[in-house]
């Protein structure tokens, strides 16, 4: 078996493979072997898609703010009958 090492690791990417394998009671390099088969198909599940990027957003806006986002968006979604004439 092939052996890598991994050099210049991010302090933030090192404490999430810490935390991974802390996890699953195994070692830092367990865990970077199951992440990679994970992130290549090779561990026969799908690698799992995480969608973050309005989290900040969710249950932020004020009933009066959805309201004028949804007004808004209604305009624009609006077909003028000249330009389809």
């Amino acid at each position: 078996m092939k052996a890598i090492t991994l050099r210049n690791i991010p302090p933030d990417l090192q404490r999430e493979l810490e935390k991974a394998a802390a996890a699953s009671g195994g070692s830092i390099a367990g865990a970077v072997m199951r992440l990679l088969r994970t992130a290549t198909g090779l561990s026969g599940s799908r690698r799992p898609v995480r969608y973050d990027d309005l989290d900040q957003l969710a249950g932020t806006w004020s009933a009066e703010e959805a309201d004028q986002f949804d007004r808004v968006l209604a305009e624009q979604r609006a077909i003028d009958p000249e330009l389809w004439a």
